[in-house]
C-alpha cells in the first residue's frame, strides 16, 4: 500500500539585520501556533536555519513568517528556502531550537 505524502518538509537560512536569541523563540512560538514540526538554529555566520515539517497549507504559512514576518526586531534580509518536498510523516516531533 502506497502510503500518501501528505506532509512538506523544507529547509531555510534567514539572513536577519538583527539575529539573536528574540528570532529563536518568535520562530519557536510561531510553529508551535500554526502546528508545525522542526528545529531552529543561530550559525556562527549570524543567519538562522532551521526545518519545518507539517499540513503543506502550514508549511506555506510559516515560509510566508519566515520571509515577511520574524520577530519584530530581527529586520529580515533574506529567507531561502530549499530541499522543499512532500514526505507521508513527521520525522521530528515538536518544534524546539537546537544549538
Amino acid at each position: 500500500a502506497l502510503i500518501p505524502k501528505n506532509k512538506t518538509k523544507l529547509d531555510f537560512t534567514n539572513v536577519c539585520l538583527f539575529s539573536g536569541v528574540c528570532f529563536r523563540m518568535y520562530t519557536e512560538a510561531e510553529a508551535q501556533k500554526l502546528g508545525v514540526t522542526g528545529w531552529v538554529k543561530n550559525t556562527r555566520q549570524g543567519t538562522v536555519v532551521g526545518q519545518v515539517q507539517g499540513h503543506p497549507e502550514k508549511v506555506k504559512e510559516m515560509k510566508y513568517w519566515l520571509s515577511q514576518v520574524g520577530s519584530p526586531s530581527s529586520g529580515i534580509h533574506r529567507a531561502q528556502f530549499t530541499n522543499e518536498k512532500p514526505i507521508s510523516k513527521l520525522e521530528i516531533h515538536g518544534f524546539g531550537t537546537r544549538y
